[in-house]
């Protein structure tokens, strides 16, 4: 009997913030389907722990650290990969980073660098990486949040919602601009997640606090819970597989029924 293929067989994958989180846990999804992966974070260690973890599950893995929130490491990294590689079949771009600062208080530090990894990042390195995306007939797929849709009251959001509404419609446009030359683009919106980020911020309230947000997981989010990082990395391997090729422009809400309310 011959062995099943995966849906990713043959396919080459690079994934920002892919040492943990969200983009590790794409990366693991990916590898799984048959992938070869390369990931771009800015921690060396959890790079190499990362590459180890998927290279044990039978991937092959590359890796770059840079700090995307600089334009000229951003630039060096698109370039690292391509010239070892003379086509890309699929660009998560997942690096990102939150600040919850009341709206008059964001200083213009704070601002710049969510703008910057959040939305300037994503911009560039699609751009830089655009000619191998082309060979493939490959797919860009952006992680975008429900923060730019809906709010959580209490958690003050203002540049994070801008940068993730700014992500969608990036993504709306460049699926109309790539679409004739067959490159797809879509993006995923999650609502909160497991991640071990979260998980932590989560330990840190106190027991009044982490009570009254466990109660408003349970009656906000239709499914009664938050999301794991696993669920994500399934619907990515759909947008990056041949089953989505007429799959474009779309933003995937991914929240357990949040935006219902």
């Amino acid at each position: 009997m011959s062995q099943q293929r995966g849906r990713l067989e043959q396919k080459r994958a690079v994934i920002t913030g892919g040492s943990d989180g969200i983009g590790l846990a794409i990366a693991a999804a990916f590898v799984a389907e048959g992938a070869e992966v390369w990931l771009i974070a800015r921690n060396r260690d959890k790079l190499d722990e990362a590459a180890r973890s998927l290279t044990a599950a039978g991937g092959t893995v590359r890796s770059t650290a840079a700090d995307l929130t600089d334009p000229v490491q951003v630039q060096n990294a698109a370039d690292g990969i391509a010239s070892a590689w003379e086509q890309c079949d699929v660009l998560v771009n997942n690096a990102g980073m939150a600040r919850f600062t009341p709206f008059a208080e964001v200083p213009p530090a704070e601002i710049q660098a969510q703008v910057q990894l959040n939305l300037l990042t994503p911009y560039v390195l699609t751009q830089s990486l655009l000619p191998l995306l082309q060979k493939a007939g490959g797919n860009v797929i952006n992680i975008s949040s429900t923060s730019a849709h809906r709010l959580i009251p209490g958690r003050p959001a203002s540049v994070y919602a801008m940068t993730k509404g700014g992500i969608n419609s990036l993504t709306k446009a460049l699926a109309l601009e790539l679409g004739p030359t067959g490159v797809r683009v879509n993006a995923i919106a999650p609502g909160t997640v497991r991640t071990t980020l979260s998980k932590n911020m989560i330990a840190s309230f106190s027991e009044e606090r982490r009570a009254a947000y466990e109660k408003f997981v349970s009656e906000a989010f239709a499914m009664g819970r938050l999301g794991e990082p696993e669920e994500v990395g399934s619907l990515a391997v759909y947008l990056a597989s041949d089953e989505a090729r007429w799959t474009t422009g779309s933003v995937f809400v991914l929240d357990g029924g949040l935006s219902t309310n």
